[in-house]
């Protein structure tokens, strides 16, 4: 079950639809795509997706697939089902022949590509293909009775060869007669040296002056506006004429009668070529989402029957083909949602990534169980949902903020009725949009009640109380969308163990607010807040620091990797803090090198420690602690 029911426009399934559309050759892929829908079905979506995959090996190894002649002739088939009177045209037998002869050479394709011990080199694909019945005789006959330019052949039939002579030769006599008649008039005088014969209503005649048209024995055909001139069919031309006509008539009979039996031949068949055309539609379908797939850089990951969502280097396609026109390209990020850590609460700046993120997520599973393959490192492991529910805003005014409120109460009413442990629920800025104590406890109520069904979700926020209950319930993770508070921009990158800050004293301290008011501010949020808000900065600038060494210890390897380690270990040490570190125990009270966050120590483990900040607990690495005096 999909929630709500514009979730495709929410997430922008419609502009994937339009892209995919565009890779088609035919009406009957476009239909294809056009009624592409979701599954939760482990089985049929991992075919789907092992065809696609198919498909997309198909392109990389730039292999001769049959590409042309994706033609759509079922209205035809079907109507000569339900008619008996109706024939074919030789515009639709050429059709018929032509891609009926593009499905044998699919099937043969598949068929014959095989490996070094003889097996097949794509297995879904002739599966499907193996099913399909191919009619060679329909084929030859058709290529028996046309021409290269689609038109019935003069030997379609020993009559229609007889006909056709006989036409050829009544035309000669036609040209004949008349080159007769124009000298024999001339000679006369009744016409010009310079005359020749014109066309007039189908007639071959002669332009006479009116004042001589008696002198002429003939039909005339038709007279000039002016009536100065007349058009007269010699007597001698008339009867070859009337003579070709009935050769067209039997020419006509013949044809009618040649189509008539090529359609015969195809009415018992009708149901069976039905099922080929829609064979070369799923083909041209498949054909189009690996080139799709080729386009956004999407490959198929681990694919299992279970509900998670390990996710490595996952890329919104849309923003990143937004992106590469400007030469830039998405961030990827690393989700992962699994049994142990079902929900994940996504915090952070704002503008700093969280509802991509969502959307992220909302898109690719979306995508993945429509069958498409995601851009995600092909050593991502992915999972399948019976349910995926979706709260996000739409944007709407501050005058609209009661019903977006009650919106968002109304999508969790459903969320809780439906919701199970195998559902995934996604919800953008939750408890959001009313008063933030009432909507936090809203929030966090909410959240308890999803986790004791075992759900998963991918939930973003700002609230506190969200983080908090993230840290010490089971089953529920949180997560930071990185910000570079030195170079005050977002990273878009997702790091999960740790929520995230706001940054807003940050943000505003940098923005010019005076400082006064900022400090004023401080105080008013209390002591526990400010030292909880520090302690999640901290946690950012601890990533992002450690990110950067191992970024220049990588860049250092490749230069001189005997000499990496002992560098960079003597930078760490530079940059240490060259306060003395006292001995620090359970109970005392702590900082991390280089911040102000004052914290607790609840447990030490090895080199490990569990130290409290306010009201978050978090495992740091014992070395890194200061005793605080």
């Amino acid at each position: 079950m999909i929630y709500p029911d514009n979730f495709e426009e929410k997430i922008g399934i419609n502009t994937i639809r339009e892209l995919i559309i565009e890779k088609c050759h035919s009406v009957l892929g476009v239909e294809k795509v056009a009624s592409m829908t979701f599954s939760s079905d482990y089985t049929t979506v991992s075919e789907w997706l092992e065809q696609t995959h198919e498909f997309l090996q198909i392109i990389q190894n730039k292999e001769d697939f049959p590409t042309d002649n994706y033609l759509d002739l079922r209205q035809t088939l079907i109507n000569i089902d339900k008619d008996p009177t109706v024939w074919l045209s030789e515009k639709d037998v050429s059709g018929l022949g032509n891609s009926l002869m593009t499905i044998i050479n699919i099937t043969a394709f598949l068929n014959n590509s095989r490996v070094l011990d003889d097996s097949l080199k794509y297995p879904m694909l002739h599966t499907m293909s193996e099913k399909i019945k191919t009619f060679p005789q329909f084929v030859q006959k058709a290529f028996s009775i046309l021409d290269k330019s689609g038109c019935i052949k003069d030997n379609a039939s020993h009559l229609l060869a007889d006909i056709r002579k006989n036409k050829t030769e009544a035309a000669k006599e036609i040209t004949r007669k008349m080159q007769e008649a124009i000298r024999s008039a001339q000679s006369q005088g009744i016409v010009s040296k310079e005359i020749s014969s014109d066309m007039r209503n189908g007639y071959l005649v002669i332009p006479v002056n009116a004042s001589y048209k008696r002198r002429i024995k003939g039909e005339v055909r038709g007279d000039s506006g002016s009536g100065r001139t007349v058009y007269i069919e010699p007597e001698a031309v008339v009867e070859v004429t009337n003579r070709l006509k009935e050769l067209e008539t039997d020419e006509r009979r013949e044809v009618i009668r040649i189509l008539t039996e090529f359609t015969n031949m195809l009415r018992p068949e009708v149901a069976d070529l039905l099922v080929s055309y829609d064979f070369l539609g799923t083909i041209d379908f498949i054909r189009a989402k690996a080139l799709f797939a080729v386009r956004i850089n999407a490959g198929k990951p681990v694919f299992e029957n279970k509900q998670q969502m390990d996710w490595i280097q996952a890329v919104h396609p849309l923003l990143n083909i937004t992106l590469r026109k400007q030469n830039k390209k998405a961030a990827p990020l690393g989700i992962i949602l699994n049994q142990e850590n079902r929900i994940l609460v996504v915090s952070g700046v704002n503008a700093g990534g969280k509802s991509l993120c969502l959307k992220t997520a909302a898109l690719l599973q979306y995508m993945l169980q429509c069958g498409l393959l995601i851009p995600v490192r092909s050593d991502s492991n992915a999972g399948i949902f019976e349910n995926i529910f979706m709260d996000i805003g739409d944007g709407q005014s501050i005058e609209n903020s009661l019903s977006t409120y009650t919106s968002h109460l109304e999508n969790m009413k459903f969320f809780v009725e439906h919701n199970d442990d195998k559902t995934l629920l996604l919800i953008d800025e939750f408890g959001s949009g009313t008063e933030p104590q009432i909507g936090g406890a809203i929030a966090e109520t909410l959240l308890e009640r999803f986790n004791r069904k075992h759900s998963f979700g991918l939930i973003t926020t700002h609230f506190q109380n969200l983080k908090q209950f993230a840290y010490v319930t089971k089953g529920i993770v949180n997560g930071a969308m990185l910000y570079d508070a030195e170079e005050m921009k977002p990273l878009y990158k997702l790091a999960i163990g740790s929520p995230g800050s706001s940054f807003a004293i940050e943000v505003a301290r940098r923005t010019g607010l005076p400082e006064d008011i900022i400090m004023d501010s401080a105080e008013r949020i209390g002591t526990e807040f400010a030292n909880m808000d520090n302690l999640l900065q901290s946690i950012v600038r601890d990533r992002l620091y450690w990110e950067r060494k191992r970024n220049e210890a990588e860049i250092s390897e490749d230069q001189s990797y005997s000499g990496c380690e002992q560098n960079t270990l003597n930078e760490n040490r530079e940059i240490e803090t060259t306060t003395e570190v006292l001995v620090v125990g359970i109970g005392d009270k702590v900082k991390l090198e280089g911040q102000t966050a004052i914290g607790t120590v609840l447990d030490i483990k090895g080199k490990q420690a569990t130290v409290v900040f306010g009201a978050i607990k978090s495992i740091v690495k014992y070395d890194r602690l200061i005793r605080f005096e």
